[in-house]
């Protein structure tokens, strides 16, 4: 008979890579989700600013955190606001890739 004693922990190194991968994959999922419910925020903000007359890129700046207000982008043209926000990644060719775009539009009179 041969023993199998170790034989658990030579299973989980052999599936450690996978579930590293699984984990890195799920956390990017959450930081793109999260990402677009700021962005969505921050353009709601500045095109409630463009309403009340008010400097929209202010608002969105201040409706963003702070690690995003480097990352994000907003264009502002006739009471449309968008703003771009490119969520962290592990690997930094993703992010131009992965960037969450969000608009709000306000009427003007």
């Amino acid at each position: 008979m041969r023993s199998e004693r170790g034989q658990a922990l030579v299973e989980v190194l052999a599936g450690l890579p996978l579930i590293l991968t699984v984990g890195a994959v799920v956390l990017q999922l959450l930081a793109a989700g999260y990402s677009a419910v700021l962005a969505g925020n921050a353009a709601e903000a500045g095109a409630l600013a463009v309403a009340g007359g008010v400097d929209p890129r202010e608002a969105v700046k201040a409706a963003l955190p702070g690690w995003s207000e480097t990352r994000a982008r907003v264009d502002v043209a006739e009471g449309r606001v968008r703003v771009t926000v490119r969520p962290p990644t592990l690997l930094s060719p993703l992010a131009h890739w992965m960037e969450i775009d969000r608009q709000a539009v306000v009427e003007l009179p």
